[in-house]
């Protein structure tokens, strides 16, 4: 479990909120249970790893408050809308006995030992994380899936996963998917290279031009013909004008 440091803030106006930024601190309430809400501050370099972290709203942490410990969970970071920094962040106390909802990130192990993997299948994500109704004080870290021996085709829907005691999806009225071992896609020939295509296009270009050739050559000799047998007639003689001996 992670470890932070927090103290006591007795910030008013927006200036003294911006002045502690500017002091690497970022502002942060805390709230739920009998306690009133509190208002806090937290290092920066302490947090940014795990703020960072994609299971950052689902991550149980110790909350130090100046000597006094307690469990808490975040629940909201508000961002710099230019810079992206975090500017607040809000925590709530985990209460035992209550429940709470929350989304648990989705994590897939031994890939090297689904059957379908090996062969080109791809693993399709449909759910990244799940969200469940769970007591407060027993909040899984996440939602583990098993690839071993899973082949092309296989479906895994939610009521595959084994989950801890008390701890139920929100989504009840149906079994629905979490991921999928999905065939490979087909692949497309490569296309042929330049040189070659080059090549087939001057063998295309020569056979073209041997075509041409050849019809030119009958062309050629079909008017040939023509001519010796226009040669071989004799002109006609003139009926009206015939010839004197």
């Amino acid at each position: 479990m992670n470890n932070l440091k927090a103290i006591n803030r007795e910030t008013k106006t927006s200036g003294d909120i911006n002045k502690l930024r500017s002091e690497g601190f970022i502002p942060a309430i805390l709230y739920g249970g009998k306690d009133p809400n509190a208002k806090i501050s937290i290092e920066k370099k302490l947090i940014t790893n795990i703020l960072n972290s994609d299971s950052f709203l689902s991550t149980v942490l110790e909350l130090d408050i100046e000597g006094k410990k307690q469990k808490v969970l975040p629940r909201e970071v508000a961002y710099h809308v230019v810079s992206d920094e975090p500017i607040h962040i809000d925590f709530m106390r985990i209460v035992a006995g209550t429940k709470i909802i929350i989304e648990i990130p989705v994590i897939f192990i031994n890939h090297e030992q689904s059957p379908g993997l090996k062969r080109g299948a791809v693993l399709n994500i449909v759910r990244r994380k799940v969200e469940l109704k769970c007591p407060a004080d027993k909040i899984p870290d996440d939602i583990t899936i098993n690839l071993a021996d899973m082949d092309i085709g296989t479906s895994i829907k939610i009521s595959s996963v084994k989950l801890p005691e008390n701890v139920t999806p929100t989504i009840m009225d149906r079994d629905f998917v979490i991921a999928t071992v999905a065939a490979p896609t087909i692949m497309k020939e490569p296309e042929k290279p330049v040189a070659e295509a080059t090549a087939e296009g001057a063998d295309g270009a020569e056979a073209s031009v041997a075509a041409d050739g050849a019809e030119s050559t009958k062309d050629g000799d079909a008017n040939e013909k023509g001519k010796e047998q226009a040669t071989d007639k004799k002109p006609a003689t003139d009926k009206k004008n015939p010839e004197k001996k």
